[in-house]
């Protein structure tokens, strides 16, 4: 049983130790605290049923920065003090490995094996780099091919003689552990009294520092390997040692196990919170949404948040937002579901707030809440859409589940970071995003909607400003410093000043997880907010969030001969354009002169605006070619529309100005017809006439398109409206 400070409950590794070649292997490794890279490893050294000691849980860090400068002498004298009882144990094995940043790839029989071939008593770690004194390089034996310098995150050897090694040992904790390890095997009479040698080809030991493009993932049945195609190699244990900490991350979402082509993510349901089964008590969450721009769609965002599955007097809702232009949105949204919500804050644009400071503030007000478990944080400045999946994501301390926009291959996440810390496509990055590999995803940066645990924000968080970071905006400093956090406890450090030199690094993981359909991200990209309904205009950035989605599957009647009828708007698209035509107000009146078209008069008029009158033609064409010439096409076989039209208006029936039209041919090669409005509840009567079938139907309901020729075949005529205003759009397409 592998134990640490007398714990028993957190890993329960095999009680077997593995014999191969008459020989045991023993793992020791050092870490003071449980970090998620230490949890990582222990996981992957259960998978491999490796007997593992842990070294130092609880113990204060002394060992330095090692992310930084030099340090880790702590290690050595932890793993000397071990060696003490198994000094005479002649045919033990002992591995001695760094646990935050580094995996295995294969198990313990592997590993004694390649030792075994080796033929020497202590291998080390062998890194291409030379850390920490550039001097001794000349030192080293020259090799004909392979890794030339020593590195201490991997050490094998028998027991007797690592214990021979470590018993040198009479440095501070704070002394660097590698340059101790280096002089000894410089040094050649011990080098060859204790028979030592370094993993020049990495045959067990890969170190990824200065060796990143060297290494690439070799998928096989069942589990995944980390291939060295410089040696054509397999190492069985992967360190990322120096910058390469998140290029092991990257690996470790597939070594061992984590997803493979055959089994999908093996990972995924690991500490899910199932919320189905929380009869009693649904843990408390915080809602911060912040709000920097204009956005399109806001208010659909806030009934979104209405529909999330989950008891509304767990939800707690915190409201920044910058934007004037907002006020009316959000008021209108506290007025009416204030008491809804468990409690409900709101931040507005005459704090003057910065975005980084805004956020800060939501993490505040969470270490305030003490009863909130969670915080799920939307940030508005680039707009989002939600779904009730948001609050089903697996249990980890910083999740985000992907939301892209519409048809881009834009996300919330970066699946790598470039050397300046900027934007890198990682190799699965398109793969995940369009959802061909499944899963949950360590990744390096994620925006705009996250799963914080609440814990997280009152101890590992608290003692930063942590949306406030140089000059990066606040997500790329939020994300910065979570990866390169570093533990305090004031009980070992005496000043804020000092405890970045008593503590290792031991940032905390960020998944994004694909799962699901979350939602979508929403561009604000030219976001004209001079418009009635400005939310219209988004018909070229933000398309599905304006009219209905036209698939495949799209749903045809055909009530007439070669008169189609199918779903087109939305009914809140149908109220807006209603809305700008009656707030724009300029009715034709249905006379026949009409400066508007060619020539100056109307043969046929309707009591009309055109949609060139409220600037809207440019977006009414997009929307033909984009979402009705595929309907088209399937309707129509063999006809290819040019999806042009002159004549597109919106028509206004009433008993009291024009309540029908008489019959006529449409200029046109095919007409749509759309209802804006409900029969029987906005008005009475209306419906269409085609005189060569006698065929007469109905208003079609709010939102849905009739389709039907426009020249010799379809004679048609306007039935009356009886009562109320019947509204109507009308394209003549292909005149």
């Amino acid at each position: 049983w592998m134990s640490f400070n007398g714990n028993h409950k957190k890993f329960k590794l095999c009680k077997c130790v593995f014999l191969c070649f008459s020989e045991k292997l023993l793992v020791l490794t050092v870490a003071t605290e449980e970090t998620d890279g230490f949890h990582r490893f222990m996981k992957s050294a259960s998978y491999f049923n490796y007997t593992v000691k842990v070294l130092g849980m609880g113990e204060a860090w002394k060992g330095g920065d090692v992310g930084r400068s030099i340090g880790g002498g702590q290690k050595v004298r932890l793993l000397k003090e071990a060696m003490e009882a198994l000094a005479d144990q002649e045919d033990l094995v002992v591995l001695s490995v760094d646990s935050y940043d580094l995996i295995f790839a294969g198990g313990p029989e592997e590993i004694l094996r390649k030792f075994q071939q080796a033929n020497h008593k202590v291998l080390f770690a062998a890194e291409g780099l030379i850390w920490p004194d550039k001097r001794l390089a000349d030192k080293y034996p020259s090799i004909r091919s392979g890794k030339r310098y020593l590195n201490s995150g991997g050490i094998i050897g028998y027991a007797p003689y690592i214990n021979r090694v470590v018993s040198q040992w009479n440095l501070h904790d704070n002394d660097d552990d590698q340059l101790f390890y280096t002089k000894i095997y410089l040094d050649p009479l011990q080098r060859e009294t204790l028979n030592m040698t370094l993993d020049h080809k990495c045959q067990i030991f890969q170190n990824l520092n200065g060796a990143v493009d060297e290494v690439l993932l070799k998928f096989g049945t069942g589990r995944v390997r980390v291939r060295n195609t410089v040696y054509d190699s397999l190492p069985v244990v992967v360190h990322g040692n120096g910058n390469t900490k998140m290029y092991l991350n990257y690996l470790a979402n597939y070594v061992p196990n984590a997803w493979t082509y055959e089994n999908g993510c093996s990972l995924c349901d690991d500490d899910i919170v199932d919320l189905s089964q929380l009869k009693v008590s649904y843990p408390n969450v915080l809602v911060g949404v912040f709000i920097e721009q204009p956005t399109p769609f806001l208010p659909e965002f806030f009934q979104r948040l209405l529909t999330l599955d989950y008891p509304k007097d767990k939800l707690n809702l915190f409201i920044h937002n910058n934007e004037v232009y907002h006020e009316k949105h959000i008021q209108k949204f506290w007025e009416e579901n204030r008491n809804v919500f468990g409690s409900f804050k709101v931040v507005g644009p005459e704090e003057n707030l910065s975005q980084g400071e805004a956020r800060n503030m939501g993490m505040y007000y969470i270490r305030w809440l003490a009863v909130c478990e969670m915080l799920l944080s939307f940030i508005c400045s680039d707009g989002i859409t939600i779904s009730p999946f948001c609050l089903l994501l697996p249990y980890r301390k910083i999740i985000g589940p992907l939301v892209t926009r519409h048809s881009k291959l834009w996300s919330n996440f970066w699946g790598a970071l470039s050397l300046d810390g900027y934007y890198a496509r990682s190799e699965d990055y398109v793969d995940i995003v369009q959802r061909k590999r499944v899963g949950v995803w360590n990744i390096p940066y994620m925006a705009h909607v996250y799963l914080v645990k609440g814990s997280v924000l009152r101890n590992e968080l608290k003692e930063r400003n942590y949306f406030v970071l140089e000059k990066l905006d606040p997500d790329m400093a939020f994300c910065r410093n979570s990866r390169e956090m570093t533990s305090h406890r004031e009980k070992d450090s005496p000043s804020p000043e000092s405890f970045h030199m008593l503590r290792p690094p031991k940032g905390v993981f960020m998944y994004i997880t694909n799962r699901h359909d979350f939602g979508r991200l929403i561009s604000t990209a030219n976001y004209n907010i001079s418009h009635y309904n400005n939310d219209l205009w988004q018909i070229f950035e933000n398309p599905v969030s304006v009219h209905r989605s036209l698939s495949d599957r799209v749903f045809v009647l055909q009530p007439c001969p070669d008169v189609f009828w199918f779903p087109v708007f939305s009914e809140k698209a149908c109220d807006e354009i209603v809305g700008e035509m009656e707030h724009y107000g300029s009715w034709s009146g249905g006379r026949h002169e009409d400066k508007r078209i060619s020539g100056g008069y109307e043969t046929v008029p309707t009591d009309d605006i055109h949609m060139k009158q409220i600037g809207f033609d440019k977006e009414w064409l997009h929307f033909i070619r984009e979402f009705i010439s595929p309907v088209t096409l399937k309707v129509f076989s063999g006809y290819y529309t040019k999806g042009y039209a002159v004549m597109n208006f919106v028509v206004k029936y009433t008993p009291e100005r024009q309540a029908y039209l008489r019959p006529h041919h449409d200029s046109s090669t095919f007409t749509i017809n759309i209802a804006l409005n409900n029969k029987d509840r906005d008005f009475e009567g209306g419906g269409c006439r085609f005189h060569r079938y006698n065929c007469s139907i109905s208003s079609p309901r709010k939102g849905w398109s009739f389709m039907h020729p426009g020249r010799l075949t379809h004679l048609h005529e306007g039935l009356p409206t009886t009562n109320g205003t019947r509204y109507i759009a009308v394209s003549f397409i292909d005149p």
